[in-house]
């Protein structure tokens, strides 16, 4: 028999597991435009001013380029570009999230950050699904208040896998080397 990874294996972890979907959870609040999304919170490691971005040379067109933050090299994404969203100039607001990607710290660019939100599970929806174009696995749900809606995202499911295997590998490559 299978193991579902979603679902805890023993009676401790059932405990642990229920208990986190009954209290809900904490996200970090951000916009796209005039929508709200959220970045589970333990998925966030920083919130970085806009900063220069040096591009990568033949990567997809979702991938702003790298920089360095603390002697570390950090790939970026345009999450309008990744959503497919129309072009915008960056403004004072727009701001890096710097976010753990399998693994890997990645700054993902928003319009602004607008604040850290909790849900209850009762105030979350699951993930849509719709039938016909689009793969909508990086919703991880619906987050709902005052008759607004916050689209819950799965950091970890906004770039495919093969896509976070290549930018791992570019950015592995442009580490600075220690030692002799």
């Amino acid at each position: 028999m299978r193991h579902d990874p979603d679902q805890p294996e023993s009676s401790d972890e059932k405990r642990t597991f229920s208990a986190q979907k009954s209290m809900g959870q904490k996200y970090l609040g951000f916009r796209l435009d005039d929508e709200i999304f959220g970045f589970e919170l333990l998925t966030v490691r920083e919130i970085i001013r806009m900063t220069d971005v040096t591009p990568i040379p033949r990567s997809p067109a979702f991938i702003r380029g790298i920089i360095n933050l603390r002697g570390k090299i950090i790939p970026v994404v345009d999450l309008r570009k990744k959503f497919c969203l129309p072009a915008h100039e960056d403004t004072d607001v727009t701001c890096i999230i710097v976010v753990d990607i399998g693994n890997t710290e990645t700054g993902v660019v928003v319009d602004r950050v607008a604040q850290v939100l909790s849900f209850d599970s009762h105030e979350i929806e699951d993930s849509p699904s719709f039938s016909g174009k689009g793969d909508t696995d990086y919703i991880k749900g619906i987050g709902k208040r005052d008759n607004k809606v916050v689209v819950l995202l799965d950091v970890a499911k906004i770039m495919a896998a093969d896509e976070i295997d290549e930018l791992v590998n570019r950015v592995k490559g442009m580490q600075p080397k220690t030692g002799t």
